[in-house]
């Protein structure tokens, strides 16, 4: 039976240390990091992370601000919105929560935002910057996974990492980290030949593709490390709210094979948050200096 990855404690411990941290930059500058998240539109669970970023923000001394738009706001206003944050000497961190509403370019929205502002690590610029070794800000979910891969073991070189998922803001992202820890990495995506051959060779596995319990746990390799972006609602009419949540791996078969593996809930999605306060707060010291 594997050990449990709790990304809720590993979170907290973090978040502590970034609240006493912010206590000193105030004690010393009289001012403290500033995030401010542009929401669109009505989508409950984009309402619940934000509430989510909200909350741990004020937790640990940071200020915040919501600039909340309607489902059918134009890319002029969000443009117009984030240019103003961009030269508010007062704002360190800006992010768009994401997914945006189809009528509108996210591409072209989030590489408004400046280079020294995007706490997400989600722009061209900074992407870029991350691929050729030199990134302003690192992902916060990539970087979220790395942080729960390194507390079950310091030293992951020569590993074969699979990831499941080649998205820009996980996948795509992920695989570079991991190079830079010297594993062997291989992304897989809905035209891989052979799903399954491919995850009994990982050492280490991240599923980030949104489908709940598609990775069956038969298909993990032996004593592997295993995360689980995905976090999938689905009908059970047994639980009060009629739903519960799942990853995009079979948990409790895989749970017997693998050494380690993160819970969905309470596994990547804390650290996620956590990584972007992280940067935000050192958006505010890299102004300092």
């Amino acid at each position: 039976m594997s050990k449990i990855i709790d990304g809720n404690k590993i979170s907290t411990k973090i978040l502590k240390n970034l609240k006493k941290e912010i206590s000193e930059l105030k004690t010393k500058y009289r001012k403290v990091p500033h995030l401010s998240v542009i929401l669109v539109g009505d989508n409950p669970a984009s309402q619940v992370y934000v509430n989510i970023k909200k909350k741990r923000s004020q937790e640990i001394g940071m200020e915040f601000s919501l600039y909340k738009y309607p489902e059918n706001v134009s890319e002029k206003v969000l443009i117009k919105t984030i240019k103003k944050l961009n030269k508010d000497k007062k704002i360190n961190g800006i992010i768009v929560q994401l997914p945006l509403p189809k009528h509108l370019n996210e591409r072209k929205i989030l590489d408004e935002i400046s280079l020294e502002k995007d706490v997400d690590g989600l722009t061209t610029k900074n992407l870029g910057a991350l691929f050729s070794g030199t990134p302003y800000f690192i992902p916060c979910t990539p970087a979220g996974i790395i942080e729960l891969i390194k507390s079950t073991r310091k030293n992951i070189t020569g590993k074969k990492a699979v990831i499941i998922g080649r998205s820009n803001i996980v996948g795509k992202p992920l695989s570079i980290l991991l190079l830079n820890e010297n594993c062997t990495v291989t992304i897989c995506h809905s035209k891989t030949a052979n799903l399954e051959k491919e995850i009994k060779q990982a050492d280490i596995l991240i599923a980030a593709i949104g489908k709940p319990e598609f990775i069956k746990g038969k298909w993990i390799k032996k004593d592997a490390i295993v995360i689980d972006v995905g976090i999938n609602r689905i009908k059970d009419n047994s639980l009060p709210k009629g739903y519960k949540l799942v990853g995009d791996i079979e948990f409790t078969t895989a749970q017997k094979k693998a050494s380690f593996i993160t819970p969905v809930p309470g596994g990547v999605g804390p650290m996620t948050v956590t990584m972007l306060l992280r940067n935000t707060v050192k958006s505010f010291k890299k102004k300092l200096i």
